[in-house]
Order: C-alpha cells, then structure tokens, then sequence
C-alpha cells in the first residue's frame, strides 16, 4: 500500500495515452492579490547595472543562520530582494514576466514579508503588490515569537531583520494544471526562494530557507485559510553576526 507521499507521486505522474483528471475549477483565479484600504509603501527602484559575477555569487552561497539581531537593513536593500524574487522584466499580453519563472507564467505564490528592522518600515506584516511594486501594510506588531514558535523553535526567525513567506493560492495554477499544479507549485517557489539567496549573498546578507513550519499555525499569523491559499514556504534574511 503507498503512502499519502508515494501516492501523490502515482498519481500525478504524466502517463502516455493516460490525462489527468481535468482541473474542475471554472472561475480563473485573478493573476495577483491586492488588499484594498491598507496602508502602502513605494520601494525604492531597484539598482540592477552592477554587481558581483553571476560566478563568484554561487560560489559563496550559503545558508546563514547567524544574524545580529539589532542591525537593520536600508529600504533600497529590501527593494533589490524583492525585485530579485518578484521583480517585473517584460510584459506579454496580460501576463507580467518576472525573475524567477513559473509553469504557464501563472505565478500561483504570494510573498508576504514579516518586517522587524527595516529602515523606513514600522515592524509588522506585509504583502507584496507585483504590479505596483510596493508593500501593503496588513499588521503592526512583533510576530518573532509566533514565527518562532510555529517554525520548530528555529532561533533565526527572532533574530532576522526580515523574513520572507510565500503561499500558493493553488487554483491559479490547478485551472490550467489539474492535480499536476501541486507539483509545479513547489517547483516554482523554489526558484523564488534561490532568487532570494543569490540576490542575499550578492548584497552580503544571510539568508536560510525554511521548509519545517506548523501550516496552519503560520496561515493564521497571514489569516489564510489553508485551503485556497496556504504558506509553503520561509526564508529568513539578516546582517550577518
């Protein structure tokens, strides 16, 4: 008998002569999400001319778990990660290419960030506007205990001048997809997510991703509901200690 895990594999496979079940989804999702009568903040444009070698960034990426907890990044730093990740490089049609890619360019996953020391940011949590290029103020307040606490006591999420958090609103990618999304979802934010590290190391930040997280303990600090949207993955970015 296969495991839930063994089984998702079966039975998303692509076969020759056998489809998927058709995706029953019949309202197309919108492309992004934008929270409305929220507090906004412009980013600064980011600076993308110059830098270190595509090279000599790989080579030094790491994962960094160690940052000093009272040191905060400027806003144009926090600009040049999201650009990195979500940044907007060409427009077809309706849809907005951005830096990482997506299967079917439907870019199913939303960053939220928890800010604690950004220059210019009063701590708390955000969401990312694609089209705009700006954060929408959603909670004040200091969630590293809770983020803490719902990432497996993982110390770094206290100590991180920011952490980054994406969901995957899944219908988005299920009505072209069907039950294969599931797998493509993931393989699209792990894409962000290197986006993320190389832009870090390139800055010289640390940065760690974090894949143990209690799901719905974290979709509750985001009030998601776990089903149609859902957290699936952190990353924590800080001054290296």
């Amino acid at each position: 008998m296969f495991s839930v895990g063994e089984r998702f594999f079966q039975e998303t496979k692509y076969k020759r002569g056998k489809a998927l079940p058709d995706s029953l989804i019949r309202e197309k999702p919108k492309p992004y999400k934008i929270y409305q009568g929220v507090p906004i903040f412009y980013l600064p444009e980011p600076q993308i001319l110059e830098g270190p070698s595509i090279w000599k960034v790989l080579k030094n990426r790491r994962s960094k778990r160690s940052y000093n907890s009272h040191a905060n990044i400027k806003r144009e730093t926090l600009s040049q990660l999201l650009w990195a990740t979500q940044g907007i490089t060409a427009r077809v049609g309706h849809y907005l290419l951005r830096t990482a890619p997506s299967a079917g360019a439907l870019f199913p996953y939303e960053t939220y960030l928890y800010v604690r020391r950004v220059e210019g940011l009063s701590e708390g949590i955000y969401h990312l506007n694609i089209p705009d290029f700006c954060l929408e103020f959603l909670f004040s307040g200091d969630y590293s205990f809770p983020l803490q606490r719902a990432c497996l006591d993982q110390p770094m999420l206290s100590t991180a001048s920011v952490v980054f958090i994406w969901s995957a609103v899944i219908d988005r990618c299920r009505i072209k997809y069907g039950e294969r999304a599931f797998r493509y979802i993931f393989m699209d934010v792990a894409h962000v997510c290197q986006n993320l590290y190389l832009a870090c190391t390139a800055l010289g930040l640390g940065c760690c991703a974090i894949g143990a997280f209690f799901d719905d303990e974290v979709n509750k600090i985001l009030n998601l509901d776990g089903i149609t949207e859902s957290v699936i993955y952190l990353a924590t970015v800080g001054v290296i200690d």
